[in-house]
């Protein structure tokens, strides 16, 4: 019985030290950002959405882009009309990266520490780390399509609650990387620069604004578009599973891309498409 009341004391004092360097989380000084986040819709905006999900797609978007990066948009469009996949390699499966990734093609979920806020996404990407810890800017880093996030917290009116999620975000970043589906481009230098103003609509705190500005030596100037996101009211709303090899039947061989038949077959995408070349198979003797 001693001994047990001695154990007990212990615990006792181990739960009322203070651990140094370590502050508690004081949840009420940060915007409430629980739930799940779905991307605002724009009526009347065709096909999938756009980058500046206010503007239609493709050169609706008024990207500033350069002539030769226009040259880009054009052929990936073109070659839609067709039934390729343009500069589009997410239709392959390849990870959407940023910006594309906040897109909200799928509900997301910030989850808000001290050190880190993470943006779970669930589709081709899986999630975003973004540092608000203080460090600085590592001297290297490995290319990933997400690129590296450093964001600080602000408190714009002095209240003592945080207003605004001041995000960076720099490469090396992985490519090939596109805006929106129609392939709107990024440069191929993968050297993006990305800097976002994450918070709350100060009229309705169940809308989320990220005012993205994409500095790109594929446009002429940095372009800054504010995405939005709606909150869902269902507390217990569903988070759905995507997969995104699972039934995709795109079939990429070299540079060009096929369709899986229901029967296993492959088949051309555009008209006088040439066949996969057959070098490596076995060829059947007739």
């Amino acid at each position: 019985m001693r001994y047990r009341c001695l154990l007990l004391a212990i615990a006792f004092a181990v739960v009322a030290l203070p651990i140094g360097g370590v502050q508690a989380f004081d949840d009420a000084k940060y915007p409430n950002l629980k739930g799940q986040w779905n991307r605002f819709m724009v009526r009347g905006l065709p096909g999938q959405p756009s980058f500046d999900q206010t503007k239609p797609w493709g050169f609706g978007q008024e990207a500033p882009l350069t002539p030769e990066y226009r040259a880009v948009l054009e052929a990936s469009l073109a070659d839609q009309a067709k039934g390729g996949l343009g500069n589009y390699p997410t239709a392959r499966c390849l990870a959407a990266g940023m910006p594309h990734m906040m897109i909200a093609f799928r509900p997301l979920e910030f989850v808000v520490t001290p050190d880190t806020t993470y943006i779970l996404i669930g589709s081709e990407d899986h999630y975003r780390r973004i540092f608000t810890d203080g460090r600085d800017w590592p001297a290297e880093t490995e290319p990933t399509y997400q690129g590296y996030s450093i964001g600080k917290w602000i408190d714009e009116d002095g209240d003592g609650r945080y207003d605004v999620l001041e995000v960076e975000t720099r490469g090396p970043f992985k490519g090939p990387r596109a805006l929106d589906a129609t392939g709107l481009p990024l440069h191929f230098d993968n050297q993006s620069v990305f800097k976002e103003r994450i918070f709350l609509d100060k009229a309705d705190p169940d809308t989320l604004h990220d005012q993205i500005t994409v500095i790109d030596h594929a446009l002429t100037r940095p372009w800054t578009v504010d995405k939005r996101y709606v909150r869902n009211p269902d507390l217990r709303a569903d988070w759905p599973e995507f997969i995104c090899a699972e039934n995709n039947a795109q079939v990429t061989v070299g540079k060009e891309n096929y369709f899986l038949s229901a029967d296993g077959l492959l088949m051309p995408t555009h008209k006088d498409q040439p066949p996969p070349d057959p070098r490596y198979f076995k060829q059947t003797q007739k």
